[in-house]
């Protein structure tokens, strides 16, 4: 029986402490060294380290990128829902669409960073919950508006009038991403909305994940295959896994990674790395997204494609 998704490779950037002419220079190279699709993360305070550095905007920063790459899908991984109403992000989306010709992913988060939203006067909620309650209604608003529909909504969060969201996007079906494995809450909007899921954890721990995803999709009759699962990893490229640690160490000093988030998967050969990202691939993970930071790893960068292909001859 085929499998439901390929092997794809990712290449996530996230835009702090950074300039626009060495992330050009960084996601052209991972074009074309052959990742399948390019991210942007979306913050308005850097949030690894200091707060106070330099942060690129996403959107702004993901129709740039659209301009100047021609074959890589595009997506901010993930977008704050908090910072925006569906009708915007509907419109975003759809205009990142048409930039691009036909290539972009909608990612989409309940949003966490609380420092961010005091800054800039965003309202944040009164908790985790309530804020992915307001994903749960906002990612059903956005999928209507790209799906072509006109209506009005009155719901706990958002009120609509006769929206309508036009010119619809290039793809017939602008796929949505959801980030975040939260049983209660986030896996049944994964379940009812998304055609990609996106996470960060062991293989043991999306292989937990997993079959609650898949018991919230029996439930509303979905097929659990039909979502495209990846994940986000640390991942350096280098002759030898102690050249790979050292190259690391310097990224983890300057930016400081969030707890979780700052381990370093694998470090090594190419069919090194291709053997540890087999065991993502081993629980149905097939579409690792690498995460860069500045100054951008080229020599990862290049090696986007020959990841792939060692990881595809695995599976």
């Amino acid at each position: 029986m085929p499998l439901p998704h390929p092997v794809r490779i990712g290449a996530a950037f996230w835009v702090q402490r950074t300039d626009w002419p060495s992330l050009r220079q960084a996601v052209v190279a991972a074009e074309e060294a052959g990742t399948d699709d390019l991210w942007i993360d979306d913050h308005l305070l850097s949030d690894e380290g200091d707060s106070d550095a330099a942060k690129f905007e996403g959107w702004s920063t993901l129709a740039a990128v659209a301009a100047v790459t021609v074959r890589a899908q595009l997506g901010l991984l993930v977008a704050a829902n908090t910072f925006r109403s569906p009708g915007l992000t509907a419109k975003l989306a759809t205009t990142l669409d048409h930039i691009s010709g036909g290539r972009a992913i909608l990612g989409l988060g309940g949003g966490w960073f609380a420092d961010e939203h005091e800054a800039f006067g965003i309202e944040f909620g009164s908790g985790f919950g309530e804020r992915l309650d307001r994903l749960a209604e906002s990612v059903g608003i956005v999928r209507r508006l790209l799906d072509g529909e006109r209506f009005s909504h009155e719901g706990r969060f958002y009120r609509l009038r006769d929206a309508l969201a036009a010119p619809r996007p290039i793809q017939p079906h602008l796929p949505i991403l959801i980030g975040g494995s939260g049983p209660a809450k986030t896996l049944p909007i994964v379940a009812r909305h998304a055609d990609l899921w996106n996470l960060y954890g062991s293989p043991a721990s999306i292989a937990a994940s997993d079959a609650i995803l898949r018991a919230h999709c029996a439930a509303i009759g979905r097929d659990p295959d039909s979502i495209e699962r990846t994940v986000n990893l640390n991942v350096v490229v280098r002759r030898t896994r102690d050249e790979a640690e050292r190259a690391w160490a310097g990224y983890a000093a300057e930016h400081r990674p969030r707890e979780g988030e700052g381990r370093l998967v694998v470090g090594g050969p190419v069919g090194e790395v291709a053997a540890a990202l087999a065991e993502y691939a081993a629980v149905g993970v097939r579409h690792p997204i690498l995460v860069f930071r500045s100054p951008w790893d080229l020599e990862t960068i290049r090696s986007l494609g020959a990841i792939r292909e060692a990881l595809a001859s695995r599976s």
